[in-house]
């Protein structure tokens, strides 16, 4: 049986349509575990097969990837892994899953500072951590991550979970940048200038400062994308007109930026086509696809963001290398622990 080019569904239905008959891969096909939502990727998968005849097959799962490939080890169809976010780059790298990629035509392509050091994994679109502002309340049209401790915003402040992943990855970044002490101290500020406990995702902080509830926020680039052409809930379109992004530290070192990754999985069988796909995915025309799907930035040099992603101004992002901010992850968790974050404001 083929495996669909559409979703399948979460682990535990794929688990269960995969235990009675074992895939059969025919030359000519690229095989991809993503956990990327099918429907947002297939027009690149569709441009590529147009381009080079080869069949894509896409395997979604919304968790346990790395631990399916393991499961599958040597015999295992994944070709290519689709994911988003540093961590779950890394997390594959680490676990062995992956192999290294040396190829000139994505190395050309994509910046050193969005690729592994050793071609683990690859950068394909990028998203800012920034700060959703009210129109209405914030005259600032500038700021700092560091500026987001002064007490002049106490109360003033929402965001998600500390614990989740894109949080994660700007207070590593600003471990990477500060050190672990100055990061303990602007976190607890950070922490006494919030409204309220974290909650949510990044859609609900915006809607929380359209509500009044308050007047900044963490949030992700494409999640504006999202809700100004949502039409099955168009009151998110609300919550979108309610704030403006600002982009942090865009006069020195720029505004942390996250990924959506690619790499090659450890024991491919279809190799060759798994590299094509991949150099093609790095390539002008699927970076401009790629980025006015998912409301991203591509990581090409010189390829342009949709419309409505310039009409949220202009990005400077920190040059710092995502390894690098990978690496402090874990201090950065643990500080989230120890000042007490997901308590909400102590003081």
């Amino acid at each position: 049986m083929r495996m669909s080019t559409t979703m399948i569904g979460a682990l535990s239905i794929t688990a269960t349509l995969f235990a009675s008959t074992a895939p059969v891969w025919a030359d000519g096909e690229v095989n991809i575990y993503s956990y990327r939502q099918p429907d947002l990727i297939q027009p690149l998968l569709d441009a590529f097969t147009k381009k080079t005849g080869i069949t894509t097959n896409v395997l979604f799962l919304d968790k346990g990837l790395v631990e399916r490939i393991q499961a599958e080890g040597a015999n295992s169809p994944a070709d290519v892994i689709l994911t988003v976010d540093i961590s779950r780059l890394t997390e594959a790298k680490d676990a062995g899953v992956t192999q290294p990629v040396a190829n000139e035509t994505i190395n050309k392509d994509i910046p050193a500072h969005f690729r592994d050091p050793d071609g683990n994994w690859f950068g394909l679109t990028t998203r800012g951590r920034v700060v959703y502002a009210s129109k209405e309340r914030v005259a600032e049209n500038d700021i700092t991550y560091e500026e987001l401790a002064d007490p002049k915003w106490k109360g003033k402040i929402c965001t998600r979970d500390g614990q989740h992943s894109y949080n994660i990855g700007l207070f590593a970044s600003m471990v990477a940048h500060h050190g672990e002490a100055e990061t303990e101290k602007w976190l607890t500020g950070l922490r006494n200038n919030l409204a309220k406990k974290p909650d949510g995702g990044d859609r609900d902080q915006a809607k929380a400062i359209l509500a009044g509830e308050c007047d900044l926020a963490l949030g992700n680039t494409y999640y504006v994308g999202l809700m100004m052409t949502n039409e099955r809930e168009p009151e998110q379109k609300e919550w979108a007109a309610a704030i403006k992004v600002l982009f942090p530290n865009s006069k020195d070192r720029g505004t942390h930026v996250n990924i959506s990754g690619m790499a090659l999985a450890k024991n491919a069988p279809n190799k060759d086509n798994a590299i094509k796909l991949m150099e093609f995915l790095s390539e002008g025309e699927a970076q401009k696809i790629y980025a006015e799907q998912v409301f991203e930035y591509p990581v090409l040099p010189g390829a342009e963001p949709s419309e409505i992603v310039k009409s949220f101004g202009t990005i400077k992002p920190d040059t710092l290398p995502l390894a690098d901010i990978a690496a402090n992850r874990k201090k950065a968790s643990e500080l989230v622990d120890k000042v007490g974050f997901n308590d909400g404001p102590q003081d």
